[in-house]
């Protein structure tokens, strides 16, 4: 098995320490409902921002959506080409592993399993920008789509990592997340959905 953290195997059990300053190691960890919480709060204000627009409902609606489709996309590319990097330098080694090699080794650790709030801020606010640059007013539908998706990728990561897998047709996350951590981390690059694995040819061989 490719290795993305520093572990022989993954460690289902135990954490670690990331920063020796006190301040810094708190920060590296969140409790997951602050992150989904606060991304449905700004997707509440850009909604309510939304509706004063001329933009028709209807037409607004299909734009959400989009936005959330949009974020899966975003979700896979970030999780195969940044998250799995190749970490050719120190620099490249430490960052790979700051953002996703620890959680490899540590799979089960509930305090890293999102981003420090300030990050997640930061992502929504470049992401609030961006759209509003391009898009303008449509931005205020598009943003809470992305966000949705962002927090129900927290929300899936979470509980996949935390809770045993349903009986029903959502078990294949599951399956697909343990893949991915204990056997092949190249394939099942989508957490909250399998839709860019399916697409983009990445889904676990069955056997």
């Amino acid at each position: 098995m490719k290795k993305i953290g520093r572990l022989e195997r993954p460690d289902n059990f135990g954490s670690v320490r990331m920063f020796d300053n006190p301040v810094l190691e708190r920060l590296s960890r969140t409790h997951i409902s602050i992150p989904i919480s606060m991304f449905g709060i700004l997707s509440a204000i850009s909604f309510y921002y939304a509706l004063d627009t001329t933009i028709p409902l209807s037409k607004g609606l299909v734009i959400l959506f989009a936005g959330y489709i949009f974020f899966t996309f975003v979700e896979y590319m970030m999780h195969k080409y940044f998250f799995h990097m190749e970490p050719d330098t120190p620099m490249k080694d430490k960052l790979q592993y700051s953002v996703h090699g620890v959680h490899h080794d540590y799979p089960k650790d509930k305090d890293r399993l999102a981003m420090p709030p300030f990050v997640s801020a930061a992502y929504a606010a470049i992401a609030y920008l961006i759209f509003k640059l391009i898009m303008g007013d449509f931005a205020y539908y598009f943003l809470p789509g992305f966000l949705i998706g962002y927090a129900s990728y927290l929300g899936v990561h979470y509980i996949v990592h935390a809770y045993n897998p349903p009986k029903n047709f959502l078990k294949i996350l599951w399956v697909n997340h343990a893949i991915h951590h204990y056997k092949n981390p190249d394939v099942a690059f989508g957490v909250s959905t399998p839709l860019w694995d399916i697409i983009l040819g990445t889904m676990p061989k069955k056997e």
